[in-house]
């Protein structure tokens, strides 16, 4: 017989065990060992059934056995010890309560999806990960972030495999009151809740959720309640789900909903009021909307609120193709605002000329939820060095007049939460070599001193702790592949193969990430001969571990999973490849540390970071990739491999691949495989194992999540918290108005006459010409613009590159016709070919920049003839 309707029964825990629940309900367990050693002493069996999830485990344990813990000292010891570490944890002093200078009182961080634990499935991909370890770094620093987002209640899809390797989506309901969450609740003990107004007078109601991540408070919003009508209420039903309007909705309930669930939260708990507020990707835009709105309430008008807003935001792009940004059809994002739907008070083309692409190249119909972005933040970042170019390159056209290089948007490098991903068995290596709190110091905050130590562990430990690894792993397949054949059909006759799948000293090579077509999942198949010599190799094998999903809507990311399945299905090679269904965080942690290799091969450059690949590294893993995101920042022959690239314009997709898969293969029969299986005098692979103790100790420092987080506060946190204090409700009219001002003189400014003290076209390098430039600054003054010298080498198209930049000084003017002279020194601190320009741009105390206007005047091309400024 089926239910009708569900409930959740907790345990009531006896009273010496209490601090149970406190440690349950705070997902420091996730990245915390010891406690999650003590709920596994708890009850081994119901720790495996219950998935390692505390919360479930504690649902499940026999009173019997409750009672007998109650009564066990040396059990109650070790809680007790358990619970002081999370007290301490929570209330001292950490790495940014040791900081000089005034950093925000609070941030508020916003991200459609967070990656924290298995046992909370709010996730999909990299994103989502990349949100959960932002969170546990900023922890683990003490950064008094709160985070916000949506509770969805099926999560991303599970996944399983058809008889013929066809993905197939299974969408499990998730109960909260099962979850590691309590809801937040009012003074008078109700549910707390936020609202949003809907076209025709209709209301969308959320119930605000709170998961403690250490000590970062996550609030995620869920809209099924039964105060919604059924529509409202699946507006949080899935991740990346439903048509237009639909994740339209979630939008607008993650950005507005949002930020009235962070002031319900202050309000609740006292916590500070964020000063900064940084949207993960353009899915929280609107909350720059809600921020002008407050503003209005204040008596600001829009120009003056957008400033004040804009200081103290923060806004990181993470895709380096426009497909991937959400674009929504003018008509419906009005429908959604104005007189008769939320935020009445703002007038709805001021909202839409925030989103739309008025700019060459855009289409001028689309409201682009990434262009609100970075309309409503004063900072942005990418998230590699690499991407941080590609991204300036793509927005170019919001700062019309600019190189790319100088679009105002920089770039800080992800890391990723070495606790959470780093194996036990590699941390008491560790531990063991420095001890355990200089470890966990090093994982969580990053000191190079303490990774070089990994120096003087030996050799064959190192060996040992890799082949435990790779045994651990080829288990962990072994039991998650029978799993699969099962639910695809197989009988129990049809799977003795699977005793030999993979072997613990073989050569493993992993690649696990979702499966879009850039990221090439069949790319290693590209030539099936070659790629079954490598396996089968009778001295020299490789065997490969494959997972990844593919979105629901893509049948080319589903045809190319099938592709793989069908050819690790061969009974010739499928002990040597196979395919792990339902990739997810509880596989990647036994993923990482069991591989040799960690494949990557995306078409560069669209892979904005991939932060696996550095997981990987974090155990001993060497990287074998095309030089994309983060590897072509710091890859270096030491400790890994580059895959060439064929990337040039004229080369066709086909031939690309082609190449690339060549030169894939030369790679492993070449270069990889040999080192891996030549021993030298000791008996082991030592040339391999220089190269595992050169990535732990060079790289390990600079993947870390604790090194991202760090940037994020000194480079953007902390100068965002201190243009939010400078915009006092004056400060942002004058700025407001100022920019008015010079919006609408600036077709009166330009570059009249430009001359030097150079007496030919060439000259000897460290001479010192004076430069003269005669501007007409129209209904400005002086004090509103900063006139430059632009120098550098040029190009063959007389372009400048590297360029520096010097403010030159008024020294007379304005004469009849309005003109001001402007002098300065041109060093040649360079040889070869050499050129100067000027331009003026807008100047004021309050801007980020000069770029931020998007305005700015040059000589004409006349003038440019004329004035000879190139020197060669």
């Amino acid at each position: 017989m089926k239910a009708i309707r569900r409930l959740t029964v907790r345990p009531v825990l006896p009273d010496p065990l209490r601090p149970l629940s406190d440690l349950a309900r705070n997902l420091r367990w996730s990245w915390h060992p010891e406690t999650r050693d003590l709920f596994q002493s708890v009850d081994p069996e119901c720790w495996t059934a219950s998935g390692r999830d505390p919360v479930r485990l504690l649902g499940t344990v026999p009173p019997a056995r409750l009672a007998e813990l109650a009564e066990d000292r040396r059990f109650l010891r070790r809680l007790t010890a358990v619970a002081d570490d999370l007290d301490h944890y929570m209330s001292g002093d950490r790495w940014y309560q040791a900081q000089s200078g005034r950093l925000p009182a609070a941030v508020a961080y916003f991200s459609p999806e967070f990656g924290i634990t298995a046992a909370l499935p709010q996730y999909s991909g990299g994103l989502g990960i990349l949100a959960g370890d932002h969170l546990k770094a900023a922890s683990d620093l003490g950064v008094p972030l709160v985070g916000v987002g949506l509770l969805y209640r099926h999560g991303y899809f599970r996944q399983s495999l058809s008889r013929d390797g066809w993905q197939q989506e299974h969408y499990p309901v998730l109960d909260p009151h099962e979850l590691p969450l309590a809801p937040l609740k009012e003074a008078d003990g109700t549910p707390a809740h936020v609202a949003l107004a809907l076209p025709g007078g209709r209301e969308l109601r959320a119930r605000v959720w709170l998961a403690q991540v250490g000590r970062v408070p996550l609030l995620l919003l869920d809209s099924d309640v039964e105060e919604n009508d059924p529509g409202e209420r699946g507006v949080t039903d899935r991740l990346y789900g439903g048509g237009s309007e639909h994740r339209l909705l979630q939008e607008m309930l993650l950005g507005i909903g949002g930020v009235r669930a962070v002031r319900t939260y202050c309000r609740l708990t006292g916590h500070a009021a964020p000063e900064v507020f940084h949207t993960n990707e353009g899915h929280a835009g609107f909350l720059g909307l809600e921020r002008i709105a407050e503003l209005y309430d204040e008596g600001l008008e829009f120009g003056a609120a957008l400033e004040a807003v804009r200081a103290g935001t923060v806004f990181t792009t993470h895709t380096p193709v426009p497909a991937g940004i959400d674009r929504f059809d003018r008509e419906l994002v009005g429908r959604h605002f104005g007189p008769d739907s939320e935020l009445p008070r703002i007038d709805v083309e001021r909202v839409l000329r925030l989103g739309m692409e008025t700019y060459p190249g855009g289409e001028p119909n689309l409201f682009n939820m990434a262009v609100m972005g970075l309309r409503l933040a004063q900072r942005a970042n990418g998230v590699s060095l690499l991407h941080g170019g590609v991204s300036r390159g793509m927005f170019a056209g919001l700062w019309p007049g600019f190189d790319a290089e100088e679009v105002p948007i920089t770039s800080v490098t992800n890391g990723v939460h070495a606790p959470t991903w780093v194996a036990p068995e590699v941390f008491r290596l560790g531990a063991r070599q420095i001890g355990v709190q200089r470890a966990e110091d090093a994982l969580a905050v990053g000191s190079s001193d303490r990774w070089d130590s990994v120096a003087d562990i030996p050799d064959q430990d190192i060996w040992e702790l890799r082949r435990t690894l790779r045994a651990q792993l080829v288990e962990e397949v072994r039991e998650r592949l029978r799993a699969s054949w099962r639910q695809r059909g197989a009988g129990t006759a049809e799977l003795g193969w699977i005793d030999d799948a993979l072997d613990p000293d073989v050569l493993t090579i992993g690649f696990a990430r979702r499966v879009p077509s850039y990221k090439r999942l069949t790319l290693m198949l590209r030539d099936r001969d070659r790629l079954m010599e490598l396996l089968l190799h009778p001295e020299r094998p490789i065997q490969i571990v494959v997972a990844g999903k593919a979105h629901p809507a893509d049948d080319g990311g589903k045809r190319l999973v099938q592709e793989l399945v069908r050819f690790a299905d061969d009974p010739r090679v499928r002990h040597r490849i196979v395919f792990l269904p339902d990739y997810g965080m509880a596989m990647a942690q036994k993923l990482y540390p069991g591989c040799d290799i960690w494949l990557n091969n995306p078409l560069r450059p669209l892979e904005a970071c991939g932060t696996s690949g550095m997981k990987a590294a974090l155990n001993g893993c060497l990287n074998l990739s095309v030089l994309d995101g983060w590897w072509d920042e710091w890859y270096q022959p030491d400790f890994g491999w580059a895959i060439p690239t064929a990337d040039g314009a004229g080369t066709d997709p086909d031939r690309r691949d082609a190449i690339e898969a060549n030169a894939l293969y030369d790679l492993l029969e070449q270069r990889i495989t040999p080192r891996f299986y030549e021993r030298g005098a000791s008996g082991l692979p030592d040339r391999w194992l220089e190269m595992v103790r050169r990535t732990l100790s060079l790289l390990g420092p600079k993947v870390l999540a604790g090194r991202m987080v760090r940037e994020y506060v000194e480079r953007l946190y902390a100068p965002a918290a201190e243009a939010h204090r400078a915009m006092d409700p004056d400060s942002a009219r004058g700025l407001a108005e100022w920019k008015a001002r010079v919006r609408a003189a600036w077709p009166g400014v330009s570059v009249d006459h430009v001359e030097t003290s150079a007496a030919s076209a060439s000259a000897e390098l460290g001479t010192t010409l004076g430069l003269r430039v005669r501007v007409k600054l129209g209904d400005l003054a002086p004090e509103d613009v900063e006139v430059q010298a632009v120098s550098g080498r040029v190009d063959s198209e007389d372009r400048i590159t590297d360029a520096a930049k010097v403010p030159l000084k008024p020294v007379g003017g304005p004469d009849l016709e309005g003109r001001w002279v402007y002098e300065g020194p041109l060093a040649l601190d360079r040889t070869g070919p050499f050129g100067y320009t000027v331009r003026v741009l807008p100047a004021h105390r309050l801007l980020a920049s000069g770029v931020e206007t998007g305005l700015v005047a040059v000589p004409s091309g006349d003038l440019v003839e004329a004035a000879g400024l190139l020197m060669r």
